[in-house]
């Protein structure tokens, strides 16, 4: 059974419906966030990249991350509003947080001690109720929440 390794809570700054997971040392990425974004794909994996679509246009969500050691027990589809996977290869072992308006965050997770390949899992609820917020009120905070799993792929 695979074990929890580690778990970080943060908020992701959503702009123009879009934050994203890059490599820490981006400098060699072919197509760096945000080029290439695409609008209304939940998740869209680059090479070391993730682009996670929001349901609101200009908000702060709510993101859980967690590193496993193997594949974590699957959750009960019915409980998100989305879920999807992708694989992801990291050279350095630390991933960044991007913001479509404020660019990189401070917030960076480690998913090793090196590179490696991972799978990733991206779940969200809450996503009704951020475009509502977005088209009603403008912002909202943590009202749309996410559960980011990585782990190894060879796993």
């Amino acid at each position: 059974m695979a074990k929890l390794v580690r778990q970080q809570h943060l908020d992701a700054d959503v702009g123009y419906h879009g934050f994203g997971f890059q490599e820490s040392d981006d400098g060699d990425l072919p197509v760096p966030f945000p080029d290439d974004f695409a609008d209304e794909v939940f998740l869209n994996a680059f090479p070391g990249r993730l682009d996670i679509y929001s349901a609101g246009h200009t908000h702060t969500a709510s993101v859980t991350v967690e590193v496993w050691d193997g594949p974590p027990a699957a959750h009960d589809r019915a409980q998100w509003d989305e879920q999807a996977e992708a694989d992801y290869e990291s050279i350095s072992g630390e991933v960044a947080v991007w913001s479509m308006s404020l660019g990189r965050a401070d917030d960076v997770i480690t998913l090793a001690d090196s590179g490696g390949s991972w799978r990733v899992r991206v779940s969200c609820t809450g996503r009704a109720a951020a475009a509502r917020l977005s088209e009603e009120e403008g912002t909202g905070h943590g009202v749309e929440k996410y559960l980011v799993q990585f782990w190894p792929h060879t796993a």
